[in-house]
């Protein structure tokens, strides 16, 4: 009975991550989506906590109740964020921001190019246009927290450097209340020059290290 019920766990979750199977839109190929990892990885938890709360007697009952209850939770957070991804991608098509996913996490890139002049913390207009985007989906899918950090490169002081970004981030957060996304779901932080994802030896990385990225989670 136990490597039956077992057996039917991992049938589940290949079942499920199979079922999540999406078209790469530049490959043609089959892959796996979030909502179909989610709901296998749910499967799996889910199973081991209904084994761990349930009687000797009813644990095969648990196992299979607990992954069933576990693919529906992952399943539906990985599905809500597949739908809020693709709304993103759709609105910031041509905007210069980019769109990455990270298992549950959907991150915003918005260089400095498209948001601010160099030491400013006042949006451009083609900033404060791609918030609005952004904000629509925000709007339609509130289950997300959303984590806005504002990052500069390593010219000038140190102070200096995260007094801005923190004021970058501020700026964006506050286009983004403005549109109506409620400010209780928005944390905002200045990073300064700490977070740099090229070099600051060069005015292309320090380029690339002027920005401002927004991390959405789910509730």
């Amino acid at each position: 009975m136990k490597k039956f019920m077992i057996a039917t766990v991992i049938a589940l979750s290949g079942t499920l991550a199979v079922s999540g199977c999406t078209t790469n839109p530049y490959t043609g190929e089959s892959q796996v989506g979030d909502s179909g990892i989610g709901a296998g990885i749910g499967a799996v938890v889910g199973a081991g906590v209904g084994a761990l709360s349930s009687s000797k007697k009813d644990r095969g009952k648990g196992v299979l109740i607990g992954a069933a209850a576990g693919a529906a939770l992952g399943g539906s957070v990985g599905y809500y964020m597949d739908v809020q991804e693709a709304k993103l991608r759709e609105k910031m098509a041509g905007t210069g921001v980019s769109v990455t996913r990270s298992g549950d996490q959907i991150i915003l890139n918005m260089p400095n190019n498209v948001t601010f002049d160099t030491s400013s913390s006042t949006l451009k207009p083609a900033g404060a246009n791609t918030l609005t985007g952004v904000a629509m989906v925000l709007k339609e899918y509130n289950k997300t927290a959303v984590n806005i950090l504002g990052h500069t490169d390593s010219t000038g002081s140190r102070q200096l450097n995260m007094n801005l970004s923190q004021q970058r981030a501020d700026s964006v957060a506050s286009a983004l209340i403005t549109q109506g996304v409620a400010a209780n779901r928005i944390h905002t932080q200045g990073v300064g020059p700490d977070q740099p994802i090229a070099s600051n030896s060069t005015e292309e990385g320090k380029a690339q290290n002027r920005r401002v990225t927004i991390t959405l989670s789910p509730l």
